[in-house]
């Protein structure tokens, strides 16, 4: 059987892939082996007790970290140009839209290039310590300002939906105002760490850097209890409250159209001049749905922070960290394809300025339109 020696820059050359790619490696071989002393800083010994993770598992991460990236950068920079070159879509709260995809397309843009790359340059993180915090940091604030940017518009489409004529109105003022304080919150509750509270180091298969939450002293312990609140409950409590008004507002708002139409004796009361009402309900139920996606994408990822620091650190192996990492950066691909591809408004838009994509649907021509035409 023939052996073809991995390469490995700590200087341990006892791993091995066989004829049919399966790793051997010595008694005592760490996943740290790898680890140049530089970078050991930002390594926790955690880690040290894990044996070497195949290259496949590394190999596989950062091509979907690259698909992951191509995905999000176009489908979010579209996003982006798409509202901002249409004037029919430039209204203030499509702003809290425009800012969505703005967090998504940073979030990739900094958090799957260097993965994606760095996989295939060294078995572990090649950028360095000031580069591995870094990298933390800015998937922290982009990640949380995604979080964020969904409660705002959460809370516009309870103001429209659920609050109606007597909800607030939003002008470009108030929603660049609420757009500042969105981005000051989020930059002030992630970067503590710089400061001395808190800390960055290498996660899971020590391909990607976060917050470090495998250390036992209540400096790390209280920032990351911290962080678990503001990033992850008190969002969630708003989002669930929002949402949760506006799903009973969608129901009450359909059961008084049957219950009307019954007394009518007609089937439904919905016509075309309701269309506009319709699209509201629309969005509310795409937002909906897209909110109980971000629960499933982020809380494995905040459960196995709380584990880590709470609860039995022996379940945090290399995979059940990296895992739900990768998982979190998913939100940026989903984010433009279920929710601004659901804006109405915005699909007629993209067909009549990108044909080429072929999404979209270009609105039918009115009877006033088709009676010029035919004169």
């Amino acid at each position: 059987m023939g052996y073809n020696p991995i390469k490995d820059h700590g200087g341990n050359n006892g791993v091995f892939l066989d004829n049919y790619y399966r790793l051997h490696y010595a008694d005592g071989a760490s996943l740290v082996d790898n680890v140049p002393k530089e970078l050991m800083e930002v390594v926790d010994p955690h880690w040290a007790q894990f044996p070497p993770q195949h290259p496949f598992v590394a190999h596989f991460g950062g091509l979907c970290y690259i698909v992951l990236t191509f995905l999000s950068v176009f489908g979010n920079g579209l996003v982006i140009y798409m509202f901002l070159k249409v004037k029919t879509l430039r209204s203030p709260t499509n702003m809290f839209m425009v800012n969505l995809a703005f967090a998504d397309f940073g979030t990739m843009l900094t958090q799957g290039l260097p993965v994606g790359l760095g996989i295939f340059l060294h078995p572990v993180w090649p950028w360095g310590v000031f580069a591995c915090k870094l990298y933390a940091c800015m998937g922290a604030i982009f990640g949380v300002a995604a979080i964020v940017s969904m409660v705002v518009i959460g809370f516009d489409r309870y103001n429209v939906i659920v609050k109606g004529l007597t909800g607030t109105r939003i002008t470009a003022g108030k929603a660049a105002i609420v757009l500042i304080l969105l981005w000051a919150y989020v930059i002030g509750i992630s970067i503590p760490p710089f400061f001395g509270w808190g800390g960055y180091a290498m996660e899971g298969v020590l391909v990607t850097c976060s917050y470090d939450y495998l250390k036992d002293d209540w400096n790390r312990k209280s920032f990351m209890l911290y962080a678990f609140i503001v990033n992850y409950c008190i969002p969630l409590t708003f989002i669930t409250y929002y949402y949760s008004q506006i799903a009973r507002a969608v129901i009450s708002h359909e059961k008084e159209l049957r219950a009307q139409a019954k007394k009518m004796n007609v089937k439904t009361l919905r016509s075309a001049g309701n269309s506009d009402e319709n699209a509201e309900f629309k969005i509310a139920k795409v937002a909906i749905t897209n909110v109980i996606l971000w629960f499933m994408i982020w809380t494995p990822y905040a459960a196995v922070a709380m584990t880590a620091q709470f609860g039995n650190r022996q379940l945090i192996t290399p995979l059940v960290s990296q895992i739900p990492s990768f998982v979190a950066k998913t939100a940026s691909v989903l984010n433009p394809v279920i929710f601004a591809l659901s804006h109405p408004k915005y699909r007629e838009a993209l067909a009549n300025e990108v044909p080429c994509l072929g999404l979209g649907d270009k609105p039918k021509p009115s009877d006033t339109d088709t009676k010029q035409e035919t004169a």
